[in-house]
């Protein structure tokens, strides 16, 4: 889980949204609602949302196109039931989050980066169970 969310206020315009994720380098932004996470955009979805539909995106809120309601999962659920989550809603991404608090993101990113470790693990689970 990656610590660091871009986030970005229900209330801002599409060209605000774009700005943010050149800023902070990344193609998603949480959307909050009065600092509680309530929706999720990516950089697909000004495209195919605003600019694709000739929308002025000066005047479009992320509220009109933000994917809503917010899939999450705990910051106590196991890998295996997030990655679950992440194919049955065909997402990149899932905020962890817990009693409305937003705790971080986990996308197929960190998945990569501790491929190494779960292969590791899954070599090792393999073994015992051959050897029981």
């Amino acid at each position: 889980m990656s610590k660091e969310v871009a986030t970005i206020d229900i209330g801002s315009s599409a060209t605000e949204a774009s700005k943010s994720m050149a800023e902070s380098n990344t193609g998603y932004l949480v959307v909050l609602e009065k600092g509680k996470p309530k929706g999720i955009i990516t950089d697909r979805d000004i495209t195919m949302k605003v600019v694709a539909l000739e929308k002025d995106p000066s005047k479009i809120k992320v509220s009109e196109f933000m994917s809503s309601p917010l899939i999450t999962t705990d910051p106590d659920t196991h890998v295996d039931d997030t990655v679950e989550l992440m194919i049955k809603y065909n997402i990149g991404r899932i905020p962890i989050v817990k009693n409305n608090i937003l705790y971080g993101i986990f996308g197929a990113d960190e998945l990569v980066h501790h491929f190494d470790e779960l292969e590791d693990k899954l070599s090792r689970d393999l073994i015992r169970a051959c050897t029981i």
